[in-house]
């Protein structure tokens, strides 16, 4: 963490150094630095701090994590105003200034909120480079409309940030190479407070995005109040940075469990994706842009329903985005869109009302008393209702197979359905590229949002919900690629047709499939491919009139009503929306009757869980030092049994005994030589079994006649392992029975969901614990002659031959 927070202050202090080394050199005929150089320079700075700032510790929500991603965001898109005039793309004498003021005005302000709670939530160093930053910002504004204040004060005060992002850095590298016995004043690194804002209870993401809403904001604002002369190419690097970071913010919202919000940043990226292609589309084309008025109507209701929902979690974050419901109906009403004054004007309140929301964020994130945002009102008011209840609890973002890193986030794919259906209704001519329907809103909202959202479904453990919007996305893409490209002209009768029906055969497996799922998802499945016949049927020169506009409303109304009922399961406890049951379930002996339970490790209670399902003759894959194992309790003999029969156990190949520790064979003491148990005591915990010879000592176990199942007739092999969760395990459980958890013969396992796929119900749960920490198993050592000094190894794992050796060799000498 403190290596990251070094990486984001040198990084702060080397931008700063260029700016300042580009204003100081500026007033000469050819400046030290060129344009485009020091725009690709900046453009790989802010890459460093997007770097730094997303790796940033979840648990120690710093303001650092906004400014670095603050600052990241201002400097791409100063950076491509920068390439761009560099290779004349903007000649103009007052371009360069109209395209910076935007931007610079926006961070100007941003900058100066994260001073200002910098310095009231006892982070002075860190509020006074944010200041710096803030001051150079305005300078550099000022300098734009007068020529009385010279770039030389613009450079100081980049100086300034400089020296103190440097001081900053530095003091964080000498605490990080003494470990803390040599720091500078100010920078001493303070343990985490109790009471402060964590990621468990504010999202430390959001308050980055609220300012990049900001930012896209400015830039119709300035419009509006006179600042800029026009909107033009100059703008679009603003709006573009705005929504490219955002969609990462929706990504890191997901990373931090806030479903509503990263939902919400999701929609407004693509608002930001649409105003900055309108403003390139000129480029081009002679007349401006005409949006599509119907999508703007369904977006302006789909923000409705997320302002609604959002309500619930925190009040002023559901008000806030009203506002962008009424900027869809400000851009619905006005066939300028995005270049009428209507629109322009809600964006002057979008600009008030994020830096007011994004300030709240920024305090209730670090600081001890809250901001009330009205969640305790809300909570007290559903708390009186016997219909409602709120879905609260560390259950709440559960994964279907027991371990994901991110929340569901299905609710934005639904919404990206609907958004993509819609946009497709909007009259036009059909040799057209219709370039504002496809772009910012097949494209981006059908095809890269419900990437991203397939990508966090397949990570959560939905196979079959992944691949399909996967596959949707992926058709949504090249649809859009090839009709904006006019490739999907007079002549795409027969390419087209095969492809849109390699596309077809696809969806009907995943139609098939969702039989077995549940209702709603068939009728998902299913409408889509109702899209895919009318795309089929207009490539051959087929289609009936009015047939794509019903099978888009269709599929539209169908993904409306998933995206409520995700929103509902996500927000209330039980079911208010029905997706329905499957509509067709599997027949035969026991189908349907058992189910594998998938416990996240890190709980201390799927633990707990665990250990009563080995208690009462269950069997379950766990994690280890090593790879996965199956296991069952020793005091349970039918349920080692059933081990051995789930993994058709091989002879050569025998099941071993695992303890957490040598009291649990103290009764049994006198059975074993004082060598081998000090040998033992020297080796474990280890991922070292070792092979012992048997006795009567196994009787001890308590496993009775499923012992022959243990071992061989001559000996056993035992282990300690090296690992807290499975020790805890058999503190509660007492000796257990292990082997690999794979089918006799197979790849060990590396991984829960491995697990699951190799022997499916045979288990009763998995404790899942992600990778496994390596990839071969145990060492086995041959301890059945270690009486007269030597042993011989069966399988060396992770531990060398050296190691064991000198163990031996230790112990000997005692």
């Amino acid at each position: 963490e403190s290596l990251h927070s070094c990486i984001g202050l040198l990084g702060i202090s080397a931008g700063s150094l260029l700016l300042a080394v580009h204003f100081y050199s500026s007033a000469r005929a050819a400046p030290l630095i060129p344009s485009t150089a020091l725009g690709v320079l900046l453009l790989t700075l802010s890459a460093l701090l997007a770097y730094a700032g997303i790796r940033r510790s979840l648990r120690n929500a710093s303001l650092l994590v906004s400014l670095c991603l603050t600052l990241s965001a201002l400097w791409s898109g100063y950076g491509v105003i920068l390439v761009l005039a560099g290779q004349g793309v903007l000649p103009g004498p007052g371009d360069a200034r109209d395209a910076l003021v935007p931007g610079l005005a926006t961070f100007t302000l941003a900058l100066l909120l994260l001073a200002v709670v910098g310095f009231l939530c006892a982070e002075p160093l860190l509020g006074l480079l944010a200041a710096a930053v803030s001051l150079a910002s305005a300078h550099e504004v000022a300098l734009h409309f007068s020529s009385s204040l010279g770039p030389s004060a613009v450079a100081c005060s980049h100086l300034s940030v400089c020296l103190v992002g440097g001081y900053f850095a530095l003091g964080r590298i000498l605490c990080l190479l003494t470990k803390g016995k040599v720091a500078l004043p100010g920078t001493e690194k303070k343990a985490p407070e109790q009471g402060r804002g964590s990621a468990g209870s504010s999202n430390p993401f959001a308050a980055a995005g609220l300012l990049l809403n900001m930012l896209s904001a400015s830039v119709f604002c300035c419009r509006l109040l006179g600042v800029t002369h026009r909107l033009f190419l100059g703008h679009v690097p603003w709006l573009w940075a705005a929504g490219i970071y955002q969609i990462g913010i929706c990504v890191l919202s997901y990373r931090a469990m806030d479903v509503l919000m990263a939902t919400a940043f999701g929609f407004t990226s693509i608002l930001k994706f649409a105003g900055g292609y309108c403003l390139l589309y000129p480029t081009w084309q002679p007349e401006e842009p005409s949006l599509p008025t119907p999508f703007l109507v369904v977006f302006s209701i789909l923000f409705a329903v997320l302002a609604l929902f959002l309500c619930l979690q925190s009040p002023v974050d559901g008000l806030y985005l009203l506002v962008f419901v009424t900027y869809c109906i400000a851009l619905a009403c006005s066939p300028r869109g995005f270049f009428a004054g209507g629109p322009q004007g809600v964006a002057v309140a979008i600009f008030v009302a994020s830096a007011l929301v994004a300030l709240i964020h920024l305090y209730n994130v670090r600081a001890r008393a809250k901001i009330p945002t009205g969640k305790g009102a809300v909570k007290a008011l559903l708390a009186r209702s016997s219909l409602l209840k709120l879905r609260e609890g560390p259950d709440l973002h559960a994964p279907y197979l027991g371990y994901s890193k991110y929340a569901d986030a299905e609710v934005l794919t639904y919404a990206c359905s609907v958004l993509a259906s819609f946009a497709l209704t909007a009259p036009g001519d059909p040799q057209a590229p219709l370039a504002t329907v496809v772009i910012p809103w097949v494209v981006v909202a059908g095809g890269i949002l419900k990437l991203l959202g397939g990508s966090v479904a397949f990570a959560r453990g939905k196979t079959l919900e992944s691949s399909a919007f996967i596959l949707y996305s992926v058709m949504w893409i090249i649809w859009g690629l090839t009709r904006y490209g006019g490739l999907y002209g007079t002549a795409r009768s027969f390419h087209a047709a095969v492809g849109i029906i390699s596309f077809m055969l696809f969806n009907s497996f995943i139609v098939f499939c969702s039989l077995f799922l549940n209702m709603a998802w068939f009728f998902y499945s299913l409408a889509f491919m109702l899209i895919a016949v009318s795309f089929l049927l207009d490539a051959i020169h087929a289609l009936p009139t009015g047939y794509d506009i019903t099978a888009t409303l269709i599929f539209g109304l169908v993904s409306f009503y998933c995206f409520l009922a995700a929103l509902a399961s996500s927000t209330f406890e039980g079911c208010c929306l029905p997706m329905g049951g499957p509509m067709v379930k599997l027949s035969g002996v026991g189908a349907g009757t058992t189910k594998c339970l998938h416990l996240p490790a890190r709980k201390a209670s799927s633990v707990k869980r665990i250990a009563d399902i080995l208690r009462d003759g269950g069997t379950c894959g766990i994690p280890t030092d090593t790879v996965y194992v199956l296991v069952a309790a020793c005091s349970r003999p039918d349920a080692v049994e059933k081990a051995h029969r789930s993994k058709r156990q091989a002879q050569d190949r025998p099941m071993s005994l695992w303890i957490s520790s040598l009291k649990q064979l103290e009764p049994a003491k006198h059975l074993f030589t004082p060598l081998l148990w000090d040998f033992m005591e020297a080796a474990w915990p280890s991922p070292i079994s070792l092979v012992i010879p048997r006795g009567e000592w196994v009787d001890f176990l308590g496993m009775k006649d499923s012992a022959k199942y243990v071992g061989t007739p001559q000996s056993v092999a035992i282990r300690i392992p090296d690992c807290s969760v499975t020790t805890h395990l058999i503190d509660l459980v007492g000796p257990i029975v292990v082997t690999s958890a794979n089918p006799t013969g197979e790849a060990d396992t590396t991984h829960h969901n491995q697990v699951y796929a190799k022997l499916g119900d045979k288990v009763d749960a998995v404790l899942c614990g992600g990778p496994s920490p390596e990839n071969i198993a145990s060492t086995v050592v041959d301890c059945t002659k270690i009486d007269s000094g030597n042993i011989g190894f069966f399988r060396v794992g992770i531990i060398p031959k050296s190691q064991v050796l000198q163990i031996l060799e230790q112990v000997q000498k005692k």
